[in-house]
Formats: C-alpha cells, structure tokens, sequence
C-alpha cells in the first residue's frame, strides 16, 4: 500500500487559508495544516472576567473516587472531572482538540484518557501521547493538547476556575467550627440564573406566601426593619450582608416544634454565594449556618448545593436533606417563572420596597463588580 505525502504548498492550494487560518509545518515526514481561531467573537461566559476567574462548584469530592469520570456544564462550557488513581482530581475542556469528541466518552486509564473517536491518548497533564494513526509522532512533535483548568477540593465539593484565580474559594468559617454538624444537600437543578437563585434566598418577604406553615404564617407576614452592611473581614471576608434581620416561623427547622421569631443574618461574600445563620428565640443553643453555592450552568440554567453547619445532632441525614428538599422545591417553580429569568441590575425595571433593602445590596454589589452574566446590565 502506497502512501501519499501532501506538501504544505498543496495543502495550501487545496484549503486556501483565510484569516481564521495559518499554516504550520510539523516534522519532515508528514506535513499538517493546523488553524489558528483568530477574531472569533467572545462567549457571553469570557466576556465576564468576575466569573470566568472565579472557583464554582461542580460536584461533591465524596461522589468522584479514584478512577472515576462525570461530565458537566460550567460558564456554557462542557467540563470533564475525573480523579485519577492516586487521588488527585483533574478538570479538563470536555473536548478532543482532533475533532472535537466529548472525551467523557473516552476511557479512562491509569494516567490519562483515550478519545473514542480516533483513541488519541492524552496524559495527566493534557497533552496527546500517542496518536494511533501515526504512531511515530512523538509528544514533542505534538501540538494536540487538551484545555485543562485549576481544579480543588473545599468543604466537601469540587471546584473549578475556568479562568486565572484571582482568589482563594471564598471563606465559610462555620465549616471550621468542629462543634457544628455538616451535612450536604443536593443538588438542585433550575432553569433560572444563579442572581437570581441568590437574591431569593436573601429574600425573606416570601416566607409567608412560599414556605406557608414551615418558614412562614399569613397572618404574620411583617417583616421588622434591619440594617444592611458593607463588610470586609478577615474571617468572614468581604462583601455585603444583612443583621439584625427577624422573622417569624411557625417551623424554623427539623427540630422545632413551635413558633418563633428567629434572627437571622445574611451575607453575600463571591457573586454565587450567600450564607445565613439563624437562630431561633425558642431554642436556646440552637445555631445554624446554611449556606447555598451555585455552579452556573448557563445564563439561565443553575444547579445548586446547600451546606448545613448545625448543632442539630438529633435528626439524620436524610431527614434534614428533605427538610431543605422542601424548602427549595417550593422556591423552584417562583424563581423559573420570574421574567426575566436574568437577575435585573438595570433601575426601574422592576418596583422594589424599603424590605427589599438586602436585594438591592446585592444588585449593587454585582454591579460595583461588573457582573455581565445571568444579569440584564445597563450594558446591554
């Protein structure tokens, strides 16, 4: 069987280069034509340098042992999450450089991944190290290498920066606190955006009409005055959060058996991130951290974690991950039928009240950052 070299020069007649391509000539023995995608317009997701250059959450650690592999969307972006066999955990682009497979459809091996396609194997670090068709080109001949991302593990779950980090996954002191029981919920897929996810759990004039009998009684819908605070701290970080905040609950958690007022204090300290503590008056002793991170799927596609840190030692596992179930299948069907599904940051767009002080904190903070996606922006 013969085999027919092309030369550069005839690959160049063939396939006339525009400006999305140029020519690069590897070895001697064979030449190829690589392109170069030059001037291809932004994605809405790369067009945000807040998020793009943010840790998110994609999976919870436990789920993803030695040899395993899951595939998911992060920022529009298809991600591929495996661990390899001595534990360390990878976060690569969901996507051979050849012709574009999945590689989540690969094999896993020991140190690396074969694509189904064509069986290109890369390694650990993301580089092609065998190509079955043409054997005798060596990795360093090679250009073919996969999109890898920085990858970690913080408080039990996986995240992702698709970007350059430009800080540490945000600080969430009560996981610290070894007196606090830590329990995981979820996660919780939305057709919403993650701002607005956010500024619901910040919102605590529907716990009467959404959460009726649970977090809420129709008869006691007022909501007293509270403080909103600008904060930078060394533990608790910094961003913008609400105190002296105070509602009445028929059923403030598992463990309640009657109605109570119950303080409350919220703080946002990343864009996809709130975290609240309550306490309630009847029960003495009793604290509870839950704090809700969210992996951007999409603009208007959102899944969500919970984080328990409680002194709750009573309930089980399963009973309090029904009693969030609850909660946030009840706020599941308001925030997929808010219109827009993109969190407004434009005045006037939508009416707000004195109570809704916490919620315009937030729409100012993400604005003060430059937040561009899963928001409606003056901008646009």
């Amino acid at each position: 069987m013969s085999i027919m070299v092309v030369s550069v020069p005839q690959m160049e007649q063939a396939i006339a280069p525009g400006p999305l391509h140029r020519p690069r000539r590897l070895g001697t023995k064979r030449a190829l034509l690589l392109p170069l995608f030059q001037g291809i317009p932004m994605t809405a997701p790369l067009r945000d340098p807040v998020l793009i250059n943010d840790w998110h959450p994609v999976a919870i650690a436990a789920e993803l042992a030695p040899g395993q592999q899951t595939a998911t969307l992060l920022l529009d972006t298809h991600v591929l999450l495996w661990r390899s066999q001595d534990g360390r955990l990878h976060a690569w682009e969901d996507r051979c450089p050849h012709r574009g497979m999945k590689l989540s459809m690969g094999t896993l091996q020991s140190d690396g991944i074969t694509c189904p396609y064509h069986g290109w194997i890369f390694g650990e670090d993301g580089q092609c190290k065998h190509i079955p068709a043409m054997p005798e080109l060596t990795p360093e001949r090679m250009t073919g290498r996969v999109t890898t991302y920085a990858v970690q593990e913080r408080y039990g779950l996986v995240w992702v920066c698709l970007g350059t980090p430009a800080q540490d996954v945000l600080p969430f002191p009560e996981f610290a606190d070894a007196r606090l029981r830590k329990v995981w919920c979820g996660p919780y897929e939305v057709a919403a955006s993650g701002p607005r996810l956010v500024e619901n759990f910040l919102d605590m004039s529907h716990f009467a009409w959404v959460h009726t009998d649970i977090l809420g009684e129709k008869s006691r819908p007022e909501i007293p005055d509270y403080e909103v605070q600008n904060f930078d701290d060394p533990v608790y970080g910094s961003g913008v959060r609400a105190v002296q905040c105070q509602a009445w609950q028929p059923r403030a958690n598992k463990l309640s058996d009657s109605g109570s007022l119950v303080a409350y204090t919220y703080r946002v300290v990343r864009p996809l991130t709130a975290i609240l503590t309550k306490e309630p008056e009847a029960m003495a002793g009793f604290h509870e951290a839950i704090s809700l991170h969210l992996q951007p799927m999409t603009e208007t596609r959102t899944r969500a974690w919970i984080i328990l840190a409680m002194t709750n030692f009573e309930s089980s596992d399963a009973e309090l991950r029904q009693f969030q179930d609850t909660i946030f299948l009840q706020d599941q069907p308001i925030v997929e039928n808010q219109s827009p599904l993109r969190l407004p940051l434009v005045p006037g767009m939508e009416m707000s009240i004195p109570v809704d002080r916490m919620s315009l904190a937030y729409r100012r903070y993400l604005k003060q950052l430059g937040l561009r996606y899963g928001v409606v922006s003056e901008a646009e």
